[in-house]
């Protein structure tokens, strides 16, 4: 058993000290949050992720796992603390590291014993050495101290599958030893442990979701090829995908990737690029398509109708940037609604989980019940997310209580011919072979009117 403090309770930082917890270390985590931190002592989970809550619960119970507000409370003795605190975009794509740095000070200021500092939030090459510095500096009298980076790799939705069966474990240090005590933390997980340099160890998360973003957007290049020449998309992907040197997986076509990873890290290994002097143009590429596949949603809607959208009344299905979470940051569906809404679209919208956050960023943002109360009325349906309950509607109640049959499904979760054969005004992403009997649904509806 190890004694662990974790610094910072958000996706990361609560995954993290709980999954330690649950192999049996004694599990300490922290957060300036008062407010957060006293739900937590009750057991209230402030995230939605699966299985959370009952793993919280259950290692609190055992004596695992606590939670404090106070610096002094968690470093008592802690042999590892890891900075998971959030690294958001600055004001050009830069990442704003003013969290990790309050939280080096207050390492520095509070510890009284050697300790092994893990850089566990996202950030930019360099930053192990940067931490070390402000360790070093902040420090009232010298006491021993190691940095490793091990950047995360969770998603979220699966956050905790992901921490416990990981691909790999990455760690960075300039001190073997120290990046040596923390591979043993994660031998219980049986994975493999790649032990490098701070730099490269940062660098390999960057690189990373920068891969996949592109992914996502390289076939979103593609679908909207096939969308031209009449070629279905899924049926590309899927033969793209049995080529071992590719892969199934990041090829669903769609509006997009969102979240809190993808969007800052492409932005942020963008500006680390340009300003040390070189040319990321795929990365910018990446963004654009990014852009133009929320973009293709508002363009198809206003096709539709008829060339406006003004006083139309628009039903999204989904709010959350992915199922399985209520997270809603860099969501397609919330950047989609604010379009529709500056063309005068009357946007109402349904998800399970990620209402109340919507309603905190969108006040004026129309939720509703359930999915049967977005289409009562509607002049169009708008999938945004991918939910396992927006798969299993009873559609021809939907179409039944619609205005118009028009359903623009942005994350190709229904059968196109399905669609149209039921009598739909279907639009999917890069499902060209059947747009083409778009307008002659069996009841006459022709899109436009």
């Amino acid at each position: 058993m190890k004694n662990i403090a974790v610094v910072g309770t958000g996706y990361v930082g609560l995954v993290t000290g709980t999954c330690f917890a649950n192999l049996g270390n004694r599990v300490i985590c922290l957060d300036i949050d008062e407010e957060k931190i006293g739900k937590l002592r009750q057991g209230e989970v402030p995230i939605y992720e699966p299985g959370l809550s009952e793993l919280v619960a259950r290692n609190m119970k055992a004596g695992r796992l606590s939670f404090t507000t106070r610096y002094p409370e968690a470093l008592a003795d802690a042999e590892f603390v890891f900075i998971c605190v959030g690294t958001p975009s600055g004001v050009d794509g830069e990442a704003d590291l003013r969290y990790v740095r309050m939280a080096a000070e207050s390492i520095a200021e509070h510890m009284t014993h050697p300790i092994i500092v893990v850089n566990k939030s996202t950030v930019p090459v360099g930053t192990g050495d940067w931490v070390a510095d402000i360790i070093r500096k902040r420090q009232a009298e010298p006491i021993d101290f190691a940095v490793v980076s091990c950047p995360e790799f969770l998603k979220e939705g699966s956050a905790i599958v992901d921490f416990m069966n990981p691909d790999r474990v990455v760690l960075g240090s300039m001190d073997r030893e120290a990046a040596d005590k923390v591979a043993q933390l994660h031998l219980p997980l049986r994975a493999p442990i790649i032990v490098t340099d701070l730099r490269t160890a940062e660098m390999i998360k960057y690189a990373s979701n920068a891969f996949l973003a592109t992914r996502i957007s390289f076939i979103n290049e593609i679908a909207s090829i096939c969308e031209k020449l009449g070629a279905d998309i899924q049926e590309v992907a899927v033969g793209m995908g049995y080529d071992k040197r590719i892969g199934p997986h990041f090829l669903n076509a769609g509006l997009g990737y969102g979240g809190s990873c993808f969007p800052k890290d492409v932005k942020a290994l963008e500006y680390m690029a340009l300003v040390h002097g070189t040319h990321p143009s795929l990365l910018r590429a990446v963004m654009e398509i990014n852009r133009d596949a929320r973009r293709w949603a508002v363009i198809t809607l206003r096709e539709l109708l008829g060339g406006r959208l003004e006083d139309r009344r628009i039903g999204l299905l989904g709010l959350a940037f992915k199922p399985n979470t209520d997270d809603i940051r860099e969501a397609p569906a919330l950047e989609i609604a604010h379009m529709l809404q500056n063309e005068g679209a009357r946007v109402v919208a349904y998800d399970p989980v990620a209402m109340e956050n919507a309603a905190r960023v969108n006040p004026d943002l129309h939720l509703a019940e359930d999915p049967y109360a977005v289409a009562q009325g509607a002049d169009a349906l708008l999938v945004t997310t991918e939910w396992d309950e927006f798969k299993h509607l009873d559609l021809r109640r939907i179409l039944e209580i619609m205005a118009r049959p028009i359903l623009v499904d942005g994350r190709n979760i229904y059968d196109p011919r399905q669609m149209v054969e039921m009598g739909f005004i279907y639009r999917g992403v890069g499902r060209g072979h059947v747009h083409q009997l778009a307008g002659k649904s069996p009841n006459g509806y022709k899109a436009g009117i």
